[in-house]
């Protein structure tokens, strides 16, 4: 009776957004009571926000709100309005928190120990964030939809836009903040991947349900993946249809949608994937590799 309280659509969302607004708490916290004060910049639009309120003296928490604004607002037909909601509703709970942190004392002056936690509370902060289906910076939005359209990783799209960042930092505040501020970025990226277990990996799908050509179709039209259709036949409940597709962790939030408005009673088994040769067609004209 519990687990299908918490497995109801309405309650699962609600503790969604629950995770979303812890996480974005924590990351407030990490960025301002630990990074802040010791000139340690995160990457992303974050980051770019510390430079300029470094730099401006502007408060950091209105140049995150103000310089995520256009990165969501171009993520809105692409990535879909519960994504967006959901982003939304993580940077303004993040905003608000790093204006009610930053009158508080530091937690530190040490550099290393300002790295160190910052970083695993921030990593921490973010794939809560992520885990729950939300987005806490805008690269990342441009990130997954790059993923989507041309299947580029989104850990190395983010890492791109992050060098960048780190090195601009190096020039304005010298290249030792730059090294700590590299630093900490590897450190929250583990911390990340532990809680969100590998938001850039490759995962396997297999789906035994009734209702194999709507759920095939949702999937293709939604995620842009093909699906194998195999025939099966249950010990107990007789002739299935197993589908099989291959998604990014990314996809897994809104592969569950799919399958909680076509058929809930549907059984999903997600698997890592190691490795993959050969090549699909993921949308008409387009060949990716899976």
């Amino acid at each position: 009776m519990l687990r299908q309280f918490f497995e109801h659509k309405i309650v699962r969302l609600i503790l969604e957004f629950i995770g979303i607004g812890a996480g974005a708490v924590i990351a407030a916290f990490a960025i301002e009571e630990f990074l802040v004060p010791n000139t340690i910049l995160d990457g992303g639009v974050v980051g770019i926000s510390i430079m300029v309120s470094n730099l401006t003296k502007l408060p950091l928490a209105v140049l995150t709100v103000a310089l995520n604004l256009p990165f969501l607002l171009l993520g809105t037909r692409k990535m879909g309005k519960l994504f967006i909601a959901k982003s939304a509703f993580a940077m303004a709970v993040f905003a608000g928190f790093l204006q009610i942190f930053e009158p508080l004392r530091n937690a530190t002056e040490e550099y290393l120990l300002a790295v160190c936690f910052g970083g695993v509370l921030l990593g921490l902060g973010v794939g809560l964030v992520i885990r729950c289906g939300g987005c806490l910076d805008g690269t990342e939005t441009v990130a997954i939809m790059l993923n989507k359209r041309f299947k580029l990783p989104v850990g190395r799209v983010v890492l791109a836009f992050n060098v960048v960042i780190f090195v601009v930092a190096g020039f304005l505040f010298g290249f030792d903040r730059a090294m700590y501020s590299l630093l900490t970025y590897f450190i929250t990226s583990k911390v990340l991947d532990v809680v969100e277990n590998g938001i850039d990996q490759t995962k396997a799908a297999m789906i035994i349900t009734n209702d194999a050509k709507e759920i095939s179709e949702q999937i293709f039209q939604k995620l842009g993946r093909t699906v194998t259709l195999m025939e099966g036949e249950g010990l107990v409940s007789g002739k299935k249809t197993v589908l099989y597709c291959v998604l990014t962790r990314f996809e897994i939030h809104e592969l569950r949608e799919i399958i909680d408005n076509v058929d809930s009673s549907a059984f999903i088994a997600i698997s890592d994937v190691s490795e993959i040769i050969g090549t699909h067609i993921k949308k008409p004209g387009i060949l990716d590799q899976d």
